[in-house]
């Protein structure tokens, strides 16, 4: 069984997902990052890609991906560095990138790379939907990735409910429209989204990323989803103590407050 679809099955509640960026704060820290978060108790990661124009990234991301790139991060580096990591870590693994850098890539050979190294499966935003159902769902198929599709408040209820009936893994159930960031609390319009979204009875489990910075909206997501991912504040975290086990460990405690 894919290990996405093994965790939600295991775990209906209270998931959290850390997203980091390859290459941050040093080009070879990769590894190290993801088997903190493994060992301090975080049940799935998102990896990204960095690239020079992300679209959907608030400062912070941005600035680590600047970092990454100037680093010397490429796709390939990723996947070489990679190679070896499920000899050590177990939970799930996601790649978010824009889909530039996969094309370039070729969309083929990185699905079959993320097979071969043990990557679960994509998150790319920019990835239009009648794209994915007609040209990259296919392909994503052939090689086991679940390709994570994200909707907004903005999406309509038609489309979340394509989305649910053709992707399977889960739904990347963005906070606002947005781009990343931290924030102190969700408004009664985000409130609103996230009843709304509960409402549908939707296939997939969703995940709450866009936000998540404290217990606040941390309690916020979980109580309207299966859980949280977290992004920004832990990258501004790897960028102060330039640790992984440092950083990750102070996240869990803003969290607990």
């Amino acid at each position: 069984m894919n290990r996405i679809k093994k965790l939600f099955s295991e775990k209906q509640k209270n998931i959290l997902s850390v997203y980091f960026t390859a290459g941050f704060p040093r080009l070879n820290d990769t590894y190290e990052v993801i088997r903190e978060l493994q060992a301090n108790g975080i049940d799935l990661v998102e990896i990204g890609i960095p690239f020079s124009d992300p679209m959907a990234d608030g400062p912070t991301i941005q600035e680590s991906g600047t970092i990454a790139l100037r680093n010397g991060m490429t796709l390939k580096t990723l996947f070489d560095q990679l190679k070896e990591i499920r000899n050590t870590v177990t939970i799930p693994l996601i790649l978010m990138g824009y889909l530039n850098p996969i094309m370039q890539y070729g969309f083929e050979n990185f699905c079959k790379q993320c097979a071969e190294t043990g990557i679960d499966g994509a998150i790319i935003p920019d990835l239009p939907f009648n794209d994915y159902i007609s040209e990259y769902k296919p392909i994503a198929d052939k090689y086991g990735i679940k390709i994570i599709m994200l909707i907004t408040p903005e999406t309509s209820e038609e489309r979340i409910r394509l989305i649910d009936e053709h992707t399977d893994g889960f739904i990347y159930m963005v906070s606002s429209a947005a781009t990343t960031g931290t924030q102190k609390s969700f408004d009664e319009k985000k409130q609103d989204y996230f009843r709304r979204i509960n409402a549908m009875n939707l296939r997939n489990p969703r995940l709450i990323g866009f936000g998540i910075s404290n217990k606040a909206t941390l309690t916020a997501a979980q109580e309207n989803a299966s859980g949280a991912i977290i992004g920004s504040k832990f990258i501004s975290l790897l960028k102060e103590r330039a640790n992984p086990a440092e950083a990750i460990k102070e996240l869990k405690k803003i969290l607990a407050k």
